[in-house]
């Protein structure tokens, strides 16, 4: 018998975290909501942010941009991947990605839903506006990525860091 429940949230709504790895995110769905089936986040991000090269053992990863751009490497090669854009990493498939728009807010989605205390060992409740602030905390991710059988960092980040914005002149 199925633990999952139905869950309707809408936008903003859902526990936010601050995540080690760089920006806010959002549960959507949680493992403990869908019966284990999946889980779902919604990460805010700013530009440079970006991930060390990894993999997922056991949960295949989809991420959906719904604003913003990234650039993205997959075992590999490097791909842009735009508003509206899919990447779709396969368990056992190296993968980073790297924040090249001002912002950008995407749809995570992983399946199997195990890998969910991953995220909350790397992450901080977010009850004020300066823990949403915090600066990307690396060593904090590799503590908690070597404790975890849900992910393995397989090496830093494939990217040079992204040409500053251009300053808005003010006329």
């Amino acid at each position: 018998m199925s633990t999952a429940v139905p869950i309707i949230r809408q936008d903003g709504e859902g526990e936010q975290m601050w995540f080690a790895g760089g920006g806010v995110f959002t549960w959507k769905a949680t493992a403990a909501e869908t019966g284990g089936a999946f889980l779902m986040l919604e990460d805010r991000m700013e530009r440079g942010k970006m991930t060390p090269m990894h993999l997922h053992p056991e949960q295949d990863e989809a991420i959906y941009v719904l604003d913003g751009d990234l650039l993205v490497d997959i075992e590999g090669e490097q791909h842009a991947v735009g508003r509206g854009g899919l990447f779709y990493a396969p368990h056992g498939v190296a993968h980073a990605f790297m924040v090249t728009s001002e912002t950008a807010r995407v749809i995570s989605f992983m399946t199997p839903g195990s890998g969910e205390s991953f995220y909350r060992e790397a992450g901080v409740p977010i009850t004020t506006d300066e823990i949403a602030a915090r600066p990307a905390d690396f060593a904090l991710l590799q503590q908690v990525a070597e404790r975890s059988e849900h992910i393995e960092l397989v090496g830093p980040p494939p990217f040079t860091a992204p040409e500053p914005a251009p300053a808005s002149s003010a006329a």
